[in-house]
C-alpha cells in the first residue's frame, strides 16, 4: 500500500474482504437486453427512469435511516422482476452504495432467468442456513451482490416467516453491510408469502402493469401494505407511452 494512502478501519477492511470473497457475478449482455434490462449498457434512454427512481428511492432511505425494500406486484406478468433488477443496476451505478438483491419469489424465482445465470445457488438453503453468502451471492462490480435462485420452494410462506431465515438475512447484513437490500417478492394477491416476509423490510414498492393490473387489485394491494410497513410507491410498468412507463 502507498505510504500516502490513508489505512481504512479494521471493520471496513473486513467488509471490503466480505465482499471480495463472493464470485463474480458473468453476465449474458444480449439475454439481459432481451428481457428489458437497461441499467447495464445505458445505451437504452430508458435507463434514464430508473436513475431518477434511485435518486428519489435513496433520498427517502437516508431520510428514514431504512435499508430494505421490497419490490413486489398484485398478480404475475407485472414485470416487477425488470423493475427490481433495472433498479439494483442503477443503484450500482452509485459508487458509494453497497446494494444487493435477493430473488425472494420462491415460487417463482426469475432474476437468474432474466440474468441468463449459469448455475445460480439455493436461496432457500441459505435461508435455512445450509448455505453460506458464497454459496449464494455473486458479485457485480465492487458494489452489487445478487443472489439469484436455481428452484422453486415447496413451503415458501413458511420458510419465509421462520426465524432461521430472519437469522441469516440478519447476518447477510452484518457481513457486507448494504446500503440498500432490494428483496424481489412474489406477487402478492397469488400466496401469502409477502405477508409473511413484510416484517423483515423498511418499505415496499408496488408494480403494477397498465391494461393488466385493475384499480381494484392496486387498492386492495396497497391498503394491505400500509397495515404492515412503509409504502414508497406505485410504478406503472408496461405503459404503450414511452414516457409513462415506469412512472414512480
Amino acid at each position: 500500500m502507498d505510504d500516502r494512502t490513508p489505512a481504512l478501519p479494521e471493520s471496513l477492511e473486513i467488509v471490503r474482504g466480505a465482499w471480495e470473497r463472493l464470485s463474480p457475478l458473468i453476465i449474458d449482455h444480449d439475454a439481459a437486453a432481451n428481457n428489458r434490462i437497461v441499467t447495464l449498457s445505458r445505451s437504452n434512454p430508458a435507463h434514464a427512469a430508473f436513475d431518477m427512481m434511485r435518486t428519489k428511492l435513496l433520498g427517502l432511505l437516508r431520510e428514514n435511516k431504512w435499508t430494505s425494500v421490497a419490490i413486489t406486484s398484485p398478480t404475475p406478468a407485472c414485470g416487477k422482476t425488470c423493475i427490481a433488477v433495472n433498479l439494483a443496476f442503477s443503484l450500482a451505478n452509485q459508487r458509494d452504495c453497497r446494494t444487493v438483491l435477493v430473488d425472494l419469489d420462491l415460487r417463482r424465482p426469475q432474476i437468474g432467468k432474466t440474468l441468463a445465470i449459469k448455475n445460480p445457488g439455493s436461496v432457500e438453503n441459505f435461508l435455512k442456513g445450509d448455505a453460506g453468502l458464497r454459496e449464494t451471492f455473486l458479485r457485480y462490480g465492487d458494489n452489487l451482490a445478487i443472489a439469484a435462485n436455481r428452484q422453486a420452494t415447496h413451503f415458501a410462506a413458511e420458510l419465509l416467516h421462520s426465524p432461521a431465515a430472519t437469522r441469516s438475512l440478519r447476518e447477510m447484513r452484518q457481513e457486507i453491510r448494504p446500503d440498500v437490500i432490494l428483496y424481489d417478492l412474489p406477487p402478492m394477491l397469488s400466496t401469502d408469502d409477502v405477508l409473511a416476509f413484510l416484517p423483515n423490510v423498511d418499505a415496499v414498492i408496488l408494480v403494477a402493469a397498465s391494461d393488466h393490473s385493475t384499480l381494484k387489485e392496486v387498492d386492495v394491494c396497497d391498503q394491505s401494505l400500509r397495515e404492515k410497513t412503509n409504502v414508497i410507491g406505485v410504478v406503472l410498468n408496461k405503459s404503450p407511452y414511452s414516457q409513462e412507463q415506469y412512472g414512480y
